[in-house]
């Protein structure tokens, strides 16, 4: 059996061949490719270059443009980020540059590059609420229908053709019904109707009815076939209060993040107030709740697992839902993370956004919110109340990244006003 020999690199234990020192100059491969490593690092860090691609961009839609643009990663070039976000710039712009970025829109699709164009698209009816009616044509032709919101606001025109499409498009049908559900308007509203009362032949290729698609666009279908919608269009976004963001101001109806006195009965720990919020607020008056404030408690460990209700009696203060079902599973407590003792300081901004803004949720960073489209991680998960078995209304959402740093997923906040029962779901991906 051949004798092996010690790595000569310091504190090391590993022992190697005859032949392989030979080949290394006597230490083990690890060390001889940690060796490598530091000196690829080595050159990179003498002869990377600093490249700043704005230089002498003043004018906000060609910063757009590169800021779009696909870049070819290369470990020599260190790229210097603009000053401001990709979302900042869009809400900063003239309604003549948004037509200016649609311009563009145009022109890259033309030359078939559609990702870098859809992701225009989304930008300005996200943050801008701005309409793109005259992009739709070319989405139609090809076949682009996996971003069902650039459809919400479709000329008469579009919306019939898609819905003569929905029933011979068998490849993108799932997507056509969630596209008509962000129309929503009267004729969809009948169709939908239509079907929820004779289920079409290609209702057995889903895996819901064909009503249930329309919760992407935040309604629903009553038994009556009425529409009810489940979010309200006004939006304001929750922020960090250090946080640097145009136009946000900071406003004091509201408060996060506050650790509560009521303990959960499954876990035992306290439980986290997501929300108080004073309903004289413009984004919680549509809800008509007849209570001063308005408090969203869940527990931060369980609500992972399973919809937290809570109950609110006459003065708005709430209490542990008795429908509430503990999950099959909860993670040991000895195995769970304290949460962040001291959260960031969240605040409620002063204007209104898009209610779009956080809709998609693989666009944005900034998702916590009152009002507005929620960002679902997964499917729509409206839940429904407990005592009139109807759909909850939805109130706003958390993200957990600023509960904490290292978290993610997003905390939905719903309620039923008619029955003082509140909500909250989570989801992650």
């Amino acid at each position: 059996m051949t004798e092996r020999i010690p790595c000569k690199t310091e504190g090391c234990s590993a022992t190697i061949l005859p032949s392989t020192s030979d080949k290394t100059g006597g230490i083990c491969m690890p060390c001889r490719q940690e060796q490598e490593r530091k000196k690829q690092q080595a050159y990179i860090e003498q002869h990377r270059k600093t490249v700043n691609l704005y230089d002498g961009l003043t004018d906000q839609v060609d910063i757009l443009k590169v800021m779009h643009a696909p870049r070819k990663y290369d470990p020599l070039i260190q790229y210097v980020p603009f000053p401001l976000s990709m979302e900042q710039l869009y809400i900063s712009l003239s309604n003549q540059e948004a037509e200016r970025m649609l311009k563009y829109t145009m022109e890259i699709l033309a030359v078939n590059n559609e990702s870098e164009a859809e992701e225009i698209l989304l930008s300005l009816v996200c943050y801008r609420d701005d309409t793109i009616s005259d992009a739709l044509p070319e989405l139609i032709q090809r076949g682009l229908f996996h971003n069902p919101i650039l459809f919400k606001d479709a000329p008469q025109d579009i919306r019939d053709q898609l819905l003569e499409r929905v029933i011979w498009d068998e490849d993108n049908r799932n997507h056509l019904l969630l596209v008509l559900g962000w129309i929503g308007d009267v004729k969809v509203i009948d169709q939908f109707r239509e079907w929820q009362m004779r289920q079409p032949t290609w209702t057995e290729q889903l895996y819901v009815t064909p009503e249930t698609y329309v919760l992407d666009g935040g309604w629903e279908l009553t038994p009556n076939g009425e529409r009810r919608d489940l979010v309200n269009p006004l939006c304001y976004a929750i922020r960090q209060s250090d946080q640097q963001y145009a136009g946000v101001t900071a406003e004091t109806h509201a408060r996060f993040l506050e650790t509560s006195h009521l303990t959960c009965p499954w876990c035992n720990r306290k439980l986290k107030r997501l929300m108080v919020a004073a309903n004289s607020h413009p984004a919680l008056q549509y809800l008509d709740p007849q209570m001063e404030n308005l408090q969203v408690i869940t527990c931060d460990l369980c609500g992972g697992f399973s919809t937290i209700y809570m109950e609110l009696d006459n003065d708005g203060v709430p209490i542990w839902s008795r429908y509430n079902q503990e999950p099959d599973y909860l993670p040991d407590i000895d195995d769970v993370n304290s949460s962040n003792e001291h959260p960031p300081s969240l605040v409620l901004s002063h204007e209104p956004q898009s209610p779009y803004y956080s809709a998609v949720w693989a666009m944005s960073q900034l998702n916590s919110q009152i009002g507005g489209h929620p960002s679902w991680v997964q499917d729509p998960e409206y839940p429904v109340c407990p005592c009139c078995e109807r759909r909850m209304r939805f109130i706003g959402q958390i993200d957990y990244a600023d509960f904490d740093e290292y978290a993610e997923g997003i905390y939905y906040m719903f309620i039923c006003p008619k029955d003082r029962i509140t909500a909250t779901v989570y989801q992650q991906s």
